[in-house]
């Protein structure tokens, strides 16, 4: 018996496949009618682990958020940039992420949950570069472009910002904020991806 905030739809023209939405707080699981009460059992424990499995990678929590920062410094910096903190933050709304060098910490904007994880991880390794170096000169670039997909992720950034006509105040998206001026987070420099 499914939990009850699962609806089972049986089809008559679904002929193989099985699929899940979320409909508000409830999930909707599509089933063929001619499969069994087990099959129908198993197949819906399934698609609730894969649906829970695919929300988990597009909304990381904060320690999450840590580890995956973590790997890509080792992956892609050779793990010279260690962040102490790297969580979520709703008040960001012209920027895709921020840091502060001197303690450490990554921001990244709820904006960007959901988004494609090469998406996210670019605004990541882009932060985790500002730890090493604070400033957008070729040093930063360098380490930047040791992820490969970071051209085609800041497109896709430029893209959902025109779309969403958020105001870019005459930046481009890798601009940072002028030295001295803080995020209202710790009172430090910040340095944030534009978007």
């Amino acid at each position: 018996m499914p939990p009850s905030n699962v609806e089972v739809r049986r089809s008559a023209r679904r002929k193989r496949t099985v699929s899940a939405y979320r409909d508000g707080d409830k999930t909707v699981v599509l089933v063929p009618s001619r499969l069994s009460k087990a099959e129908e059992e198993r197949w819906v424990a399934t698609i609730l682990q894969r649906l829970a499995e695919r929300e988990r990678r597009r909304n990381p929590s904060d320690d999450a958020l840590l580890a995956r920062a973590q790997e890509l410094s080792r992956r892609y910096l050779d793990g010279s940039a260690r962040p102490v903190s790297v969580r979520w933050a709703d008040n960001q709304r012209s920027r895709w992420g921020s840091c502060t060098p001197a303690d450490g910490t990554i921001r990244v904007s709820t904006r960007l949950r959901g988004m494609p994880s090469w998406v996210l991880d670019y605004v990541l390794i882009h932060e985790l570069a500002h730890l090493l170096v604070p400033s957008h000169n070729s040093r930063f670039w360098a380490l930047v472009a040791n992820y490969p997909k970071a051209e085609r992720a800041r497109g896709y950034l430029e893209g959902v910002a025109a779309a969403a006509n958020l105001p870019m105040a005459g930046r481009s998206a890798d601009d940072c904020r002028p030295a001295g001026e803080d995020d209202g987070a710790t009172g430090e420099p910040a340095h944030e991806a534009a978007g």
